[in-house]
């Protein structure tokens, strides 16, 4: 991968929430590289630091969370240099997001009309509001929603068309990138179909780039060119779609997969569960954080946090089962050192 490739570059990223019992580390030292025009799937237990990532990808962390370290270099530009007033240049404009619930993120006091509207003067993408409100009759049609349509409030629309309407904010300001957060949650299986198959035209139409954070495995293998597998906080393995499905390299991410319903399963067979718990982050385990629950686990793995490298190229691991260390004579999994 070359630099002309990486659209957004993230570098040993921290963000700490501050509580009455201590500090609570929701992502630690974060490092990876999102490619230009790519879906990148971003997965994990609830918990695991998947919806911080995102807001802290756009600097939304909120007090008492706040980003205590690491680089965003967005294009090149730091996006950790930028006072407010320019940041929200690059919010909504360069990076759009869509929200977990849309009943609860639109206003209800809004129709659809002033949502879009309001996002494109506000960021004057449009001298008058006239010019604004046929740009975003537009842009719904191309949701699949009816211009007329426009006027509704969001009670009135149904759940997938709300997302819809997400969507389009998303995209009013012609954004580069797009974090869709937990976007199919509220849909049912035909709406969530229907969804997966608009990101993917206007990933084409509009050459976007998209990180879909899910717990859905489905929705990423459907959707996805690449995913990353969070626990605790940190990356655990990164790497193909395909490659990390198919050949899981982290004990914690073979357990996701079997994890995931199969209609192979046969009469009598149960579905596999992980043993144990995501662990409190007021007082993670020292070394890997999955070693309490790890059946591969070794000794150093509750000393040491083993670095995050290639296992093969372009996927990369954070597991001493991959790496040489004194009293490992070989690799137990038989995987590329």
């Amino acid at each position: 991968m070359t630099t002309d490739d990486i659209l957004y570059s993230i570098q040993n990223l921290s963000v700490e929430y501050e509580t009455r019992l201590g500090a609570v580390r929701a992502v630690d030292n974060v490092t990876f590289d999102i490619k230009k025009g790519e879906v990148l799937g971003l997965v994990g237990e609830s918990g695991c630091g998947k919806s911080t990532m995102g807001k802290a990808l756009l600097r939304m962390i909120e007090p008492p969370g706040r980003i205590i370290s690491g680089n965003l270099l967005f294009d090149d530009i730091d996006l950790m240099d930028l006072n407010d007033a320019k940041m929200r240049e690059y919010r909504g404009n360069r990076i759009g997001m869509i929200f977990q619930d849309p009943m609860t993120s639109l206003n209800p006091v809004q129709n659809i009309s002033d949502h879009l509207t309001e996002a494109m003067l506000t960021h004057e993408l449009y001298g008058n509001e006239k010019d604004a409100r046929k740009n975003a009759e537009e842009l719904i049609d191309r949701m699949g929603i009816r211009p007329e349509r426009i006027d509704d409030y969001p009670h009135q629309l149904s759940g997938g068309m709300r997302q819809r309407v997400m969507i389009a904010l998303g995209l009013a300001l012609n954004a580069d990138l797009i974090i869709a957060d937990e976007a199919t949650t509220s849909l049912d299986v035909i709406v969530e179909a229907q969804f997966l198959d608009l990101l993917r035209k206007l990933r084409d139409e509009f050459d976007l780039t998209i990180i879909l954070i899910t717990h859905n495995i489905g929705v990423v293998a459907e959707l996805a060119d690449r995913v990353a597998v969070m626990y605790a906080g940190r990356i655990a393995e990164l790497g193909n779609v395909y490659d990390v499905f198919g050949e899981a390299m982290h004990p914690y991410s073979q357990g996701l997969m079997q994890s995931v319903p199969n209609i192979r399963l046969e009469e009598g067979d149960s579905l596999y569960k992980m043993a144990g718990e995501p662990p409190n982050l007021l007082q993670p385990p020292a070394g890997c954080r999955y070693h309490p629950r790890c059946p591969q686990v070794m000794d150093i793995c509750s000393r040491e946090v083993p670095s995050f490298r290639a296992g093969k190229k372009d996927h990369y691991v954070s597991c001493w089962l991959y790496e040489d260390h004194p009293g490992q004579s070989a690799n137990p999994s038989g995987g590329t050192p």
